[in-house]
């Protein structure tokens, strides 16, 4: 079997030519506790609906049916502004500085968490590849496209596997970077702002958010517009509430890796009303072009620099997720990075549709992507009326 890689942090991006499909549904609050998280059924919802209100196509072929992607699992991150301010007080510069992408870690189990038996290990050096049942260790690659790491264009590249992001707009506030604990490890990805009822949500990959069926996040927060010398230029955010889908929690399943988090205010601001957010649409069309973006933090980068990748979508060839895959060198640490369609380089404003996910070993230069389904689409139901 193809071994696959995930990437706490990366940056792809996924094609749809549609417009965002922001759904106006009205879920039940969802209840859940820090120490139980609950499965909830997803409440019946109207069909999504495009810029012109015509019904987004419902399903992506060949996945599952939504009955059986419906549950929305949850998690308590912080309860009251103690909660918080112990977040904000854990995150000094040192700690930031040595947080570390998964990439850099030693030997990955996808048996009951993609981060089993990870703590206290060290492994620099090596990169991680995971298949369903086992696990082994591969060499990590190093030097690859150092020059397009360092060094960005003032015009955008419509094709491109890793260069800087020079241009500016607003997807220089709207991504940012992401830390977190996980299993006793700092560890950093990549996350976006998202449009919607909520000021405060942000969608990530599934694994910057839970590891699989194992453990939640702690000391979960986000710094939009992340400064090369460790600046934040637009402040700091804490987790108030996760969610990830079903698929991801019950079994790791690397098509349904997206994550959502309610965020905190901070000092009384919400993060959208401090960097503006990011369209978001569900059920695309597979295909077409597609720019991502991610702060890796393997070598040759370094997480200190928006990049992005650019270029066409394909499936995956050996058929093991719905995903699709763009060409893209970036490493460790983008996971979680939006993929944007419809992207307006001078604004710096598109429509994301899938998020960086993982890389097969045998592949280092494809990034992986899960469409945002069914399932995405009730996640963000639920998360932005948390």
């Amino acid at each position: 079997m193809t071994l696959s890689i995930p990437l706490l942090a990366a940056a792809p991006l996924v094609a749809g030519l549609l417009a965002p499909a922001l759904v106006g549904a009205n879920p039940e609050p969802y209840a859940s506790t820090a120490d139980t998280p609950r499965a909830v059924a997803a409440p019946r919802l109207p069909e999504p609906q495009g810029a012109r209100g015509v019904p987004v196509s419902g399903a992506v072929p060949g996945a599952p049916t939504p009955g059986e992607i419906a549950e929305v699992v949850g998690h308590v991150a912080a309860r009251d502004a103690a909660d918080h301010a112990r977040v904000v007080s854990y995150w000094t510069p040192d700690r930031m500085e040595k947080a570390l992408p998964i990439g850099l870690l030693g030997l990955v189990a996808r048996e009951g968490g993609l981060l089993g038996g990870l703590a206290g290990r060290s492994g620099v050096g090596l990169f991680p590849a995971v298949s369903g049942r086992d696990a082994a260790v591969v060499p990590a690659r190093r030097g690859v496209r150092a020059t397009a790491a360092r060094h960005g264009s003032a015009r955008p590249l419509s094709s491109t596997s890793g260069s800087r992001w020079a241009v500016g707009g607003a997807v220089t506030r709207t991504t940012g970077r992401v830390f977190l604990t996980m299993n006793g490890v700092d560890f950093v990805c990549s996350a976006s702002t998202v449009r919607g009822r909520s000021r405060d949500l942000v969608i990530t990959a599934g694994h910057c958010v839970k590891d699989g069926t194992g453990a939640w996040a702690k000391n979960w927060t986000f710094v939009p517009g992340y400064g090369s010398g460790g600046e934040k230029p637009y402040g700091q955010w804490t987790a108030r509430r996760m969610f990830v889908t079903g698929p991801w929690s019950r079994g790791a399943d690397d098509s349904y890796d997206v994550g959502m988090v309610a965020l905190a205010p901070s000092r009384g601001r919400h993060v959208a009303d401090v960097v503006g957010a990011q369209d978001i649409a569900f059920n695309s069309p597979r295909g077409g072009h597609a720019i991502s973006f991610g702060y890796p933090a393997d070598p040759p980068y370094d997480g200190r620099h928006l990049v992005y990748c650019a270029g066409r979508l394909r499936a995956d060839p050996y058929g093991d997720t719905h995903d699709q895959g763009l060409g893209c060198d970036m490493t460790a640490g983008a996971s979680g990075g939006p993929w944007l369609s419809r992207f307006d380089s001078a604004a710096g404003r598109g429509t994301i549709t899938s998020l960086s996910s993982f890389k097969y070993s045998d592949d280092r230069r494809t990034m992986y992507g899960p469409l945002l389904g069914e399932a995405a689409r009730k996640l963000y139901l639920t998360a932005e009326r948390a």
